[in-house]
């Protein structure tokens, strides 16, 4: 098998052969879906959220990608950045941090930390977005 080291960090790497909290929730509080027609990368990313004390908390996060590795190493890194934060913690996670964290991208994979950013910003807002329906109807 060729060596990756030259073009990704270890960490992505180990997202890539090992993602974290890959996967689907039952009955998820916001869910949201982007994809890229260019590379063809789709996300999708689910979360529940709990309510503790007044603010709500990012309880749990899955997700499943069917893209190339930068795209799964993104999702992947994103949902331990943002697991078990609040809302407001976790809405501070962007494009740029995913990048940072990874320990860099090539150039011609950035666009994947820009989906896993837009994808959990939208599974947010689907969720409030429920929370304001929900309320509605009281």
């Amino acid at each position: 098998m060729e060596d990756f080291s030259e073009y990704y960090s270890p960490l992505v790497l180990k997202h890539v052969s090992k993602p974290q909290n890959m996967g689907k929730i039952k009955n998820p509080d916001g869910v949201a879906m982007v994809g890229n027609p260019v590379c063809g990368d789709i996300m999708k990313y689910y979360i529940k959220v709990e309510n503790k004390k007044g603010t709500l908390y990012i309880k749990d996060i899955k997700f499943q990608t069917l893209g190339c590795g930068a795209a799964i190493a993104t999702s992947s890194i994103l949902t331990t950045l943002v697991k078990g934060k609040s809302l407001n913690e976790a809405l501070k996670v962007t494009k740029g941090t995913i990048v940072k964290v990874l320990g860099g991208l090539p150039t011609a994979k950035i666009h994947c930390s820009v989906l896993a950013d837009e994808c959990f910003n939208l599974a947010v807002k689907n969720y409030k977005q429920k929370l304001k329906t929900k309320r509605q109807r009281k």
